[in-house]
């Protein structure tokens, strides 16, 4: 997939604003590579759009075009004084009348659940995986109410592989 310059966005984002809004969109577009969690944002100060160029090139231009709609009802709402915000039933109806993507797919990786201690019920035998130390003295098993004892893994476990 060939890159997308800054001048090739900011004519997409304007072709989709008149294409699908009716109205121009008179500021700047713009790729921002520090955007982790988001695939774009409207900025209310400036009213520039910032896009996570991350998305475009794992998802393809689909995925960016969704993104554009998505923050060009934030853009032209804002401006005409409606409401602009997820929450605002304005903002839910334009966005599902134009097809704009309402989430954006995942970019960040996935954090490893590490576990370091393991509780075991001496009643029952239950085990629980926890991440940080547990007062065995206050808490007991939640199936059969015994006494837990607590251990300290070797290795870190992340739940799925075998230790």
């Amino acid at each position: 997939m060939e890159s997308l310059t800054e001048g090739q966005l900011q004519q997409l984002v304007e072709r989709v604003s008149t294409d699908f809004f009716q109205r121009p969109f008179t500021h700047r577009a713009y790729f921002n590579p520090r955007l982790r969690t988001t695939g774009g944002r409207y900025v209310l100060g400036t009213h520039n759009i910032e896009i996570n160029p991350k998305h475009y090139h794992l998802f393809g231009i689909e995925e960016l075009v969704g993104i554009i709609k998505h923050e060009l009802c934030h853009y032209h709402l804002h401006l005409a004084g409606r409401g602009y915000k997820h929450k605002d039933s304005d903002f839910k109806q334009l966005l599902k009348q134009v097809g704009g993507s309402r989430y954006c797919q995942s970019v960040a990786p996935r954090k490893r659940q590490e576990y370091r201690y393991e509780l075991v019920c001496q009643d029952c035998g239950m085990r629980y995986l926890r991440r940080r130390h547990v007062n065995t003295r206050k808490y007991v098993c939640g199936k059969c109410r015994g006494r837990l004892h607590l251990r300290e893994l070797e290795e870190t476990y992340d739940g799925k592989t075998a230790r």
